[in-house]
C-alpha cells in the first residue's frame, strides 16, 4: 500500500505543476523555487513530516521534498549548535544529494558533446 500512496502523492504534486504551466504564466523555473519554498514551510510547520511518513518517496523525491529535508536539517542544526546551525544545518543534511547532482552533472558533461543550437 506504501506504493500507491507514494505514486498518488507524488503524482499528485506533478499535476499541480503541470496544471501551473498550462493555466498560469508562471515559468517553469519559479514554480521549481515554489516547490521548494512551499516544502521548507511546511516542514518547518511541522506539516510535511507526517506526508513523508504516509508516501514516503513519493513525497521525498519532488522538490518539495528537497525543501522538507533543509527545514528539518536547519531545525536540528539549531537545536545542536544554536543559531549558528539556521546558516549551516540546510546545507548539511542536503550534502550527498547536492554532491551526487554535482557529479551525475559532470560525468553527463564528460559523455556528452554539446552543440550550439541554430
Amino acid at each position: 500500500m506504501k506504493f500507491v500512496w507514494a505514486f498518488i502523492v507524488g503524482g499528485a504534486l506533478c499535476v499541480i505543476a503541470q496544471i501551473l504551466l498550462d493555466k498560469t504564466n508562471l515559468t517553469p523555473a519559479r514554480i521549481l523555487v515554489s516547490y521548494v519554498v512551499v516544502g521548507v514551510l511546511l516542514g518547518a510547520v511541522g506539516l510535511y513530516s507526517p506526508l513523508v511518513d504516509l508516501a514516503g518517496g513519493g513525497a521525498t523525491t519532488p522538490l518539495t521534498g528537497f525543501g522538507y529535508l533543509i527545514s528539518k536539517g536547519v531545525r536540528q542544526a539549531v537545536d545542536e549548535k544554536g543559531l549558528i546551525g539556521a546558516l549551516t544545518g540546510g546545507l548539511s543534511s542536503a550534502a550527498g544529494g547536492i554532491a551526487a547532482a554535482i557529479l551525475c552533472g559532470l560525468l553527463a558533461s564528460l559523455i556528452f558533446k554539446n552543440r550550439p543550437r541554430r
